[in-house]
């Protein structure tokens, strides 16, 4: 009987640390447009992307090496399909379509993660949300893109669908990672994945060096160190861990809580307005969130 009650509970237990640690991932990659603003003032778009990848590289082969960790040759695609999306995919999409809109605005149109996560979770990782599940997960997000674009006549501008670009990306590469997780620490998923697109993001940064990028202040040089030792490496431990603990879909879910972190960091960090319409917002989306967590998804 005691063994039982063990056995249950360590069950339950999984998915809600996976929450705990999906919330911790969502924490660190909230910070990631802000950061992103501020690393432009000193940087270009696409110097940012092999740059950070770059720094993220080097911790990764620090940790690989002390720790003596074998080589995965059976994973190597599935390593260089989410080495592409979130070392490179997201990350360029993303900086590119920061120059033209703010991060908090930015954030919100990222709040169509979840969704896209969810649909490339069941299309490529075989779990099957409930249709409770899909309900939340189409609410939350017409939630964010009326947001999105209820300042702009309703259209979408060239900003915005950059960062769509970047927010499938980042869906697919996390369905991808989240299911190499199952079979390696989620740390080890985004390590690899690095190590093997450092030569990419190396050459990238030399071809993309610019004599002017001597004289960033120390601002932009510690976004850059943030983006990439935070968003492109400590993040990924926490979200892929989570990811397979708690299941792609439902863990995934938590990310639209990422729209209004951005948002108060934005307004901290680059002193961009908190208005009544964000709150209301904010607390519309939680309480979608609250109400998926609870709904059933099945592997």
């Amino acid at each position: 009987m005691q063994s039982q009650l063990s056995t249950v509970h360590a069950r339950g237990s999984k998915p809600a640390l996976g929450l705990i640690l999906g919330l911790l991932g969502v924490l660190i990659f909230a910070a990631t447009l802000p950061a992103t603003r501020l690393a432009l003032d000193g940087y270009s778009p696409w110097f940012i992307t092999h740059s950070r990848a770059v720094v993220a590289s080097l911790a990764a082969i620090v940790i690989l090496v002390a720790l003596r960790r074998p080589f995965p040759r059976e994973h190597v695609r599935s390593l260089l399909a989410a080495g592409v999306l979130l070392v490179f995919g997201f990350p360029g999409f993303m900086a590119i379509g920061m120059q033209t809109v703010e991060a908090g605005h930015g954030g919100v149109v990222l709040g169509i993660l979840p969704l896209a996560t969810a649909v490339f979770a069941a299309a490529i990782a075989g779990e099957k949300p409930s249709p409770l599940f899909w309900l939340c997960g189409a609410v939350g997000t017409a939630l964010v893109v009326t947001f999105a674009v209820r300042d702009s006549d309703m259209q979408l501008a060239t900003g915005d669908i950059w960062l769509f670009l970047a927010g499938l990306s980042a869906s697919l590469g996390y369905v991808i990672s989240g299911r190499l997780a199952r079979h390696m620490p989620g740390w080890e998923v985004i390590s690899w994945a690095l190590v093997l697109t450092l030569p990419v993001s190396l050459a990238g940064s030399l071809i993309t060096w610019q004599p002017g990028f001597a004289g960033a202040s120390i601002q932009a040089v510690a976004s850059l160190g943030y983006l990439g030792l935070g968003s492109m490496f400590l993040g990924f431990f926490a979200w892929n861990t989570g990811l397979a603990l708690g299941g792609i879909a439902r863990v995934g879910q938590v990310q639209l809580l990422q729209t209004f972190l951005t948002i108060g960091i934005s307004a901290a960090l680059l002193e961009e307005a908190i208005t009544p319409d964000i709150i209301l917002f904010a607390v519309a989306v939680v309480a979608v969130v609250a109400v998926g967590q609870r709904a059933r998804v099945s592997a």
